[in-house]
């Protein structure tokens, strides 16, 4: 059994960088592979000025090994930038340097082998066997656990398939395309952060001066991301577990009902763009350059050499909410839904899930394998949340989340990972509801 790996990471993005940064100096052996040759985390959405909607201390390690060698402070210092950092006063970093010290940590990490893809998992009984292609050819890997880091994909709608080309196209790949709007009347669909990040840069002519740039969302408003103290209380570990005693229909109510707690724009972002649009009315006396276009869903979309959009307004609703824009391009800030490796599919059919076909994943976020009552663990990271609530598919919680895989794949106590919340009381315990009706 001497060959046969503890954990075997499929993925190197910030979830399995966390569970590696906390396995880096444990006696537990394991390894992590990333198909891609050289680190990057959504280099498509690497916008000048977009900057990080969750705190820097919350990164990979500090919030429960605040000493380890892969912290964003460590990065700081070794960067020799930390008091220039300080002085700053930033209340959140860029994207740009979050994802450069998450490129920093994986290149500390001897465990992380870039380049190297896992073609397939199989089922060996005992433990699984990966089929690695890397720099060094072809290797079959044996390993007792897996740690599956879901992926993130673009969600597009059908109807929209049909029409992807060079001019419309969804917004992670923006910063890669560098579209030439100069001139063009280009559609922003969603009403979200990266909606906003992207209109902010159209605007100030990143890509050319555009003709005139609607931007569409379907919420009532422009909604600002829901950052304040108590709201916060739900990227907790505690308010975790008692998100995990919610009968499941009740998960789903709670998830929906707090939604802007993680899918808002950012009110330092809400601000700038109100900024920009009251210059380019007020100031720059053009106001047909931005047009603004909440409630509204867009429900269909053609191209007759130009694209026509089909929006319901549901702000007016049925015949009368029916409405038509027209747009040379068109960006899709429709948002990203949760993938699973393609290389886990011998084991899809086995995986215990729930009516809806989501993981059922238990507190440590490992799955179940049908007909499986070995010991064994099969984790995914970033696909909880209808299991753990709106924090895990976040960075938030990134390194609470890998310290239970670290102490579970140790079956004890390496992380003390339980920090209590002292002011909300999100339920009564059984026993002292008990005690008061008696």
């Amino acid at each position: 059994m001497s060959n046969i790996l503890d954990l075997a990471g499929i993925g190197a993005g910030p979830f399995n960088l966390a569970v590696a940064a906390l396995m880096w100096d444990k006696s537990l052996t394991h390894r992590f592979f990333e198909a891609k040759a050289e680190f990057s985390w959504h280099p498509g959405l690497m916008l000048p000025g977009a900057m990080m909607q969750t705190s820097y201390l919350k990164d990979l390690v500090t919030p429960v090994d605040p000493t380890n060698p892969c912290s964003f402070l460590a990065y700081l210092v070794e960067k020799q930038r930390f008091y220039d950092f300080l002085n700053a006063e930033q209340r959140t970093v860029s994207r740009r340097e979050f994802a450069d010290y998450l490129g920093w940590a994986a290149k500390r990490l001897d465990s992380v082998e870039m380049g190297s893809r896992v073609q397939s998992v199989v089922d060996k009984g005992s433990y699984f066997e990966l089929d690695i292609h890397g720099p060094k050819g072809q290797e079959l890997v044996k390993a007792k656990n897996i740690c599956v880091a879901g992926g993130k994909k673009p969600h597009i709608p059908e109807f929209c398939r049909p029409q992807l080309s060079g001019s419309c196209f969804h917004a992670l790949e923006i910063a890669l395309r560098n579209p030439d709007v100069h001139g063009k009347r280009v559609a922003v669909i969603g009403g979200g952060q990266t909606g906003a990040e992207v209109v902010i840069n159209l605007l100030n002519k990143q890509w050319g001066k555009p003709e005139q740039v609607t931007w569409v969302s379907r919420r009532s408003n422009y909604l600002p991301l829901d950052e304040t103290p108590f709201t916060n209380d739900w990227f907790t570990p505690a308010y975790v577990d008692v998100f995990r005693q919610l009968s499941q229909p009740r998960k789903e109510q709670v998830v929906a009902e707090q939604k802007l707690a993680s899918d808002g724009i950012s009110p330092d972002t809400l601000k700038e763009l109100y900024q920009l649009f009251y210059r380019l009315v007020h100031l720059e006396g053009d106001r047909d350059r931005m047009v603004l276009m909440p409630n509204r869903e867009m429900v269909d979309i053609s191209n007759y050499g130009a694209y026509r959009i089909q929006l319901q307004n549901h702000l007016l609703g049925g015949a009368d909410g029916q409405e038509w824009l027209d747009a040379d391009i068109v960006i899709l800030c429709t948002g990203l839904s949760e993938a699973l490796p393609p290389c886990i599919a011998p084991l899809q059919d086995r995986i215990v899930r729930d009516e809806e076909g989501r993981l059922l994943l238990n507190d440590a976020f490992s799955a179940q394998l049908k007909g499986d009552d070995s010991d064994r663990r099969l984790y995914f990271l970033g696909t909880g949340r209808f299991s753990h609530g709106i924090a895990e598919p976040q960075l938030s919680l990134s390194a609470w989340r890998a310290a239970r895989v670290v102490n579970d794949l140790h079956r004890e106590t390496v992380y003390n990972n339980q920090q209590p919340n002292h002011y909300m009381n999100w339920i009564t315990p059984k026993k002292a509801k008990e005690a008061a009706v008696a």
